[in-house]
């Protein structure tokens, strides 16, 4: 048995980079282990992506940050819904989750907090829980996007999962280049160094149980 039940691991992200951002080194572990992970990106943000910037960049660096990780592209499934504006699309959303639920079959499905504020993200957790209400659902944290997180669950982590985390996200170049303050390796690294503290580990990475099946 491999992290979270011997069935797929489903990682969701609203756009390319919050799955990385949430839970990569989560995701570099299952991987490490052998699970069968599967990674959707219900989004690939081209109206934010910078200026003069190719259509397709954000997309081309989810892919690099996959392959990053060690997801094969088989196991990827990338929707191009329209960024901010998922609520507009609240059905398809469900339809495409309903889809992956039948072909993938998930034993544990990991998708934003019930507390994240982004309008986007807050769609994808709701979404998520109608889709997969016999399924264990964990939310991942995007700490600029919480008012308040409950961390009841940890996922320690080895410095070669904080690495490969950091390493996954060098592929956003327009990110990095924008100068975000969450993709910076300390702030990676610190938030890991936190919750790996509150669970006696090197490092972890927190999130709220929305439903634990096992």
């Amino acid at each position: 048995m491999t992290l979270f039940g011997d069935g797929p691991i489903l990682f969701v992200s609203p756009h390319t980079d919050d799955v990385e951002l949430g839970c990569g080194g989560t995701l570099a572990r299952a991987i490490e282990e052998h699970a069968d992970v599967r990674v959707l990106a219900l989004s690939t943000a081209e109206e934010s992506r910078p200026p003069g910037t190719p259509r397709t960049v954000l997309r081309d660096e989810f892919v690099a940050a996959m392959d990053s990780l060690g997801v094969p592209r088989s196991k990827l499934f990338i929707e191009a819904f329209p960024v901010r504006q998922l609520s507009a699309y609240r059905q398809d959303v469900l339809d495409v989750l309903i889809r992956i639920r039948s072909e993938v079959q998930p034993a544990a499905i990991f998708a934003p907090a019930s507390s994240d504020i982004h309008q986007d993200h807050e769609v994808v957790h709701a979404e998520c829980l109608r889709a997969f209400k016999d399924r264990t659902v964990m939310g991942y944290e995007l700490p600029w996007n919480h008012i308040h997180f409950d961390a009841n669950a940890f996922v320690t982590l080895e410095r070669r999962h904080v690495d490969a985390k950091w390493n996954a996200l060098c592929s956003y170049r327009t990110q990095l280049d924008l100068g975000r303050p969450y993709f910076k390796r300390e702030f990676i690294e610190g938030l890991a160094l936190v919750r790996g503290t509150q669970v006696k580990a090197d490092f972890a990475e927190a999130f709220e149980v929305e439903r634990m099946r096992y």
